[in-house]
């Protein structure tokens, strides 16, 4: 994943409510979700979600397609996998991390 790739997602989601939506979509899993599930799930107007799905689509997050007359909507594993390695690429120098309790992310 390249440096503009990860810039683009991490400002997709350092948005609140698009930070709610696709973590509502990881947890659903392959199913994926129609907007009025979201909207339904999370509250929110129509118009706002539809801005904030838009968003997070053209970070490369989402998928949208397309079920008969439905929207469906899923998170993009694969890009998340590949920020998560991104960010963690040169944790630790490049050694094994070694978690020893939930406060501290690695002991290198």
């Amino acid at each position: 994943m390249d440096e503009q790739a990860v810039v683009k997602a991490l400002a997709a989601l350092a948005q609140p409510l698009r930070l709610q939506v696709f973590r509502a979509l990881v947890v659903v899993g392959d199913a994926g979700l129609t907007p009025g599930a979201i909207q339904e799930g999370l509250g929110v107007a129509p118009a706002t979600l539809s801005f904030h799905l838009k968003e997070l689509v053209n970070a490369g997050l989402v998928t949208q397609e397309r079920a008969s007359r439905n929207l469906i909507y899923r998170a993009a594993y694969g890009q998340m996998n590949a920020l998560q390695g991104y960010l963690t690429e040169n944790c630790c120098q490049g050694a094994d991390c070694v978690v020893d309790s939930p406060a501290t992310a690695c002991n290198c």
